[in-house]
């Protein structure tokens, strides 16, 4: 069974999902991969034990804290691939911001993928696309090598908004003219 609860938030109502008293997701409603891996029965219980401190956390994230990755038991579930690429969104620092292919040049040094050493950052891309928990795994920090803030499922403007809100320097970066981002 999967516990579930909706947080109200200044980029809009956000849908938390746990499992075994684990976080399994954090969606925007609207998000491309909207509840992907919920496929147990879900009861809603705004008062269950990880719920309450997931939205503290969220709380605290929202009124400028850096509450730590690490305070909130995940689950992850995607591929080994997938799983790869956001243990390494969740090593990215409040107030930074590192690019696909950087993120495709780590992988090449640790993780072998039907024994290619090298990485596409277009495969990274993908990845980070299907991150199940927003805003907790810091997907909104990866931009294009070019300084393009492209590839958030959850839209350009949010993006922009989280970016700002952690005072990320933004002022080598900027809106792509055309691409998904922009939804």
């Amino acid at each position: 069974m999967v516990v579930v609860s909706h947080y109200f938030s200044p980029i809009g109502n956000l849908f938390i999902a746990v499992m075994n008293d684990k976080l399994i997701g954090l969606w925007m409603e609207g998000h491309k991969y909207y509840k992907q891996n919920v496929k147990a029965q879900m009861i809603e219980q705004d008062d269950h034990v990880m719920i309450v401190k997931i939205k503290n956390w969220l709380d605290r994230y929202f009124h400028g804290e850096q509450p730590n990755i690490h305070e909130l038991e995940l689950e992850l579930i995607g591929s080994d691939f997938q799983k790869r690429v956001w243990e390494i969104l969740m090593e990215i620092p409040y107030g930074s911001v590192i690019t696909y292919k950087d993120i495709a040049e780590k992988l090449s040094s640790t993780f072998y993928v039907n024994g290619l050493r090298r990485m596409s950052a277009q495969a990274v891309g993908g990845a980070v696309g299907r991150n199940p928990i927003l805003i907790i795994i810091p997907c909104h920090r990866v931009i294009g090598t070019n300084g393009s803030l492209t590839g958030y499922a959850g839209g350009i403007q949010k993006k922009i908004y989280l970016l700002n809100h952690e005072h990320v320097n933004m002022e080598q970066l900027f809106v792509p003219k055309k691409g998904t981002s922009l939804l």
